[in-house]
C-alpha cells in the first residue's frame, strides 16, 4: 500500500484545520470536581456504606450554593463506586422514593431512567448519570454498559436535587459542592 506524501504547507494546514474542526465536535467537556462523599444508609444505630459519590461540572456557578449547582445548564455529571453489593429492586426504591421527597412527579421520565438499571450493583461496580446542556438530556449509565437518556433541563434538576436538594444526608450535598471556590 502507497500513501501520497503532502507536501504543500498550505494543504498540509488544511488538513489539520479539518481533522481539529471535526475533533471537536465530539470532544468531553473539561470537568472541574466539586466535591465528593459518601452515601450512608442508616439502619437503627448502624451506618452502612453504600457509594463513593463524586460531581463534576464543565463551568462553575458564580455562587457556592446546591441551588446554583442544581439550576446551572452546564455539563455536569455524578459518578458513583459501589462500595457493597446493592440489588436491583433496593437501587430503583431509593430513587423513586428521593424523586418523590423532592416533588417530582414525572412518571414517564423516573421509568426511562431507572430502567437503565437491570441488574444488581455489586461492590466495585460504576454508576454515571451526566448531563448534556447542548442536548438538554440526562444519560444515566449503569454497571454492565446499560443507558437510559431522559430529555428535560426539568429532569435535571429534579435528578441533582436527589443529592442536592431534600435528602436525608444534608452532610453528603454539603461534600459534594465542598471544593467550589
Amino acid at each position: 500500500m502507497h500513501f501520497a506524501r503532502i507536501q504543500s504547507p498550505a494543504l498540509l494546514a488544511a488538513f489539520a484545520a479539518i481533522f481539529l474542526a471535526v475533533g471537536s465536535l465530539f470532544a468531553l467537556p473539561d470537568y472541574t470536581l466539586t466535591g465528593t462523599g459518601v452515601r450512608v444508609r442508616t439502619i437503627g444505630v448502624v451506618n452502612i456504606d453504600v457509594y463513593r459519590i463524586s460531581h463534576y461540572m464543565e463551568h462553575l456557578p458564580a455562587t457556592r450554593s446546591r441551588e446554583a449547582v442544581i439550576d446551572m445548564d452546564t455539563g455536569k455529571k455524578f459518578v458513583w463506586t459501589m462500595l457493597r453489593d446493592v440489588d436491583r429492586a433496593s437501587i430503583v426504591k431509593a430513587l423513586r422514593e428521593a424523586y418523590a421527597l423532592n416533588r417530582y412527579t414525572d412518571t414517564a421520565k423516573i421509568e426511562r431512567f431507572v430502567a437503565a438499571f437491570k441488574g444488581d450493583l455489586k461492590a466495585g461496580a460504576e454508576v454515571t448519570i451526566e448531563y448534556d446542556p447542548r442536548a438538554k438530556a440526562t444519560t444515566v449509565t449503569a454497571a454492565g454498559g446499560e443507558k437510559a437518556t431522559v430529555g428535560g433541563v426539568d429532569f435535571m434538576k429534579a435528578t441533582w436535587r436527589i443529592w442536592l436538594g431534600k435528602i436525608d444526608q444534608p452532610r453528603l450535598s454539603d461534600e459534594l459542592i465542598a471544593r467550589l471556590p
